[in-house]
């Protein structure tokens, strides 16, 4: 018998699945596993340090053999940053070396934005404390997985007492756009949004 997909907190044993899934939705929601030379780098920066510090605030689907998706967040980004420089930095830093000088490969450029957590602190997202990620394999997207995983990290950042989340994702992931619009978040305009567009919503509002 098929054991039934479900929607379950992270544990410890779910962190290969994790960064798999990381790595083949990371480009624009697409396979990323040919762009980068260490197929760890983007859940190192996306995926792991969430599961690590916040690990009460990562949910996961199962589908009764393995994860294909999760949601990850914090509740608060400044104080996250400050523990993912303090805390996990020390754990990856070794592995993926800070740049020396311009970035050049893709490599170099994620290991760039790994040593500059301070980057998520961005003053027109104030208003929207907590942030998430949340990715899901191919072929477990529209079919309501997202919207349970949402609903479940949202439940958890409200009772933790932030008001809002925001995310960044980048612009030219259309499909990701709808998906959020679906689920009300609405974007917040930033000055210098770089590639991505940045989208928030209240916590206590349910996922219709």
């Amino acid at each position: 018998m098929t054991s039934p997909v479900a929607i379950r907190p992270y544990r410890p044993e779910d962190r290969d699945d994790l960064y798999d899934i990381c790595v083949r939705t990371g480009h624009e929601g697409g396979d990323a596993r040919a762009l980068y030379a260490d197929q760890d780098l983007l859940p190192d920066i996306f995926a792991g340090p969430y599961a690590h510090l916040e690990a009460d605030l990562a949910f996961v689907v199962d589908d009764g053999t393995r994860v294909v998706g999760y949601i990850v967040g914090t509740a608060d980004t400044v104080a996250f940053v400050r523990r993912f420089r303090d805390a996990w930095l020390p754990v990856v830093a070794d592995r993926h070396p800070r740049p020396k000088g311009v970035p050049v490969t893709a490599d170099e450029e994620m290991a760039r934005l790994l040593h500059w957590p301070e980057r998520m602190v961005v003053p027109e997202l104030s208003e929207y404390p907590a942030h998430l990620h949340i990715d899901l394999l191919p072929e477990y997207q529209r079919a309501g997985f997202g919207r349970k995983l949402m609903a479940r990290l949202l439940a958890a950042l409200a009772a933790r007492g932030a008001g809002a989340v925001h995310l960044g994702m980048v612009t030219a992931n259309t499909p990701a756009r709808a998906f959020y619009d679906r689920l009300g978040f609405h974007e917040i305009p930033v000055v210098d949004p770089g590639p991505l567009t940045y989208l928030g919503r209240r916590t206590d509002v349910p996922v219709c």
